[in-house]
């Protein structure tokens, strides 16, 4: 199989890419500065060319406060450019896999998100991506959507990077306790999306390791496991007053995907547990 990934500076494609590296995969990836995906006419040129098998879409406009005032450049990315890449995947008859969020629920369930719940977004970073999601079940039926949440990894646009650099910055960390979701590690939605290629699935998913904690939750642990000396308080939303409103419960669950892969997927914090000792040896 021929895979093309866009998106490839991202934390999400890099992981990707160590893995088909180790796999000897024959994949092509780009970057915003050779595809831009809310180009169509970019998108259209680079899925002829290359003829992939299966497109793999890792760009995404993730700044979720930013997206408050810059909707048009988030729509642009996470909704146009998923209806371009959809639509030349379906001309090509190319697999396109795609990923979503958590943020487009509204968090008044107060329970597990399944795929059939009603999406709400209470954002427009939520409402960009779910515009995304609408695009593509228009555009094409051969497409596996994951929605993720949280997701953490190598790379700098994550919560645990931003955790790290606070906690050398400030002894005492005043982390949101009301805001619960499921933190999931970029190896693992790798490991999972190739497997569900290779099963031959397709639909929407829920890709989330298993579990579920709050921001404070997270940081207490990830903390303690790192080794760092630090003191961790809850506090609510409000102390830390943000343009974009964040659902207070988003956790999604994945059981369907489980069922669909016969596996049981791990829990965050042995995700957590992985992720420390992987930046250990990096280190």
């Amino acid at each position: 199989m021929k895979f093309l990934i866009t998106g490839a500076n991202g934390q999400l494609a890099r992981s990707f890419l160590r893995k088909f590296k180790e796999n000897k995969s024959d994949v092509s990836a780009f970057g915003r500065e050779t595809l831009d995906i809310s180009d169509s006419h970019a998108v259209v040129s680079v899925i002829s060319q290359y003829t992939p098998d299966i497109v793999i879409n890792c760009a995404a406009y993730n700044y979720v406060d930013d997206a408050e005032k810059n909707f048009e450049a988030a729509f642009k990315v996470n909704a146009e450019g998923v209806r371009n890449l959809a639509t030349a995947c379906k001309k090509s008859n190319a697999l396109l896999v795609h990923y979503s969020t958590d943020y487009i629920f509204d968090g008044a369930k107060e329970d597990f998100y399944t795929e059939d719940d009603e999406p709400n977004p209470v954002n427009r970073y939520g409402k960009s991506k779910l515009e995304g999601e609408q695009f593509l079940m228009e555009a094409t039926d051969n497409f596996l959507l994951f929605r993720v949440s949280w997701m953490f990894g190598e790379g700098k646009q994550n919560f645990l990077y931003k955790l790290s650099e606070w906690a050398m910055k400030n002894r005492v960390l005043r982390i949101v306790c009301d805001q619960v979701s499921v933190p999931t590690y970029s190896e693992d939605v790798v490991s999972f999306s190739i497997c569900a290629i290779k099963e031959k699935l397709r639909g929407i998913y829920n890709l989330t390791n298993s579990g579920y904690a709050s921001r404070y939750e997270v940081s207490h642990y990830f903390t303690e496991k790192s080794g760092l000396n630090n003191i961790v308080l809850p506090v609510s939303s409000d102390y830390f007053p943000l343009p974009a409103k964040r659902p207070s419960f988003s956790a999604m669950s994945n059981s369907k995907l489980s069922k669909g892969l016969g596996v049981t997927i791990p829990d965050w914090k042995d995700a957590i547990d992985r992720f420390v000792k992987d930046q250990g040896q990096v280190k």
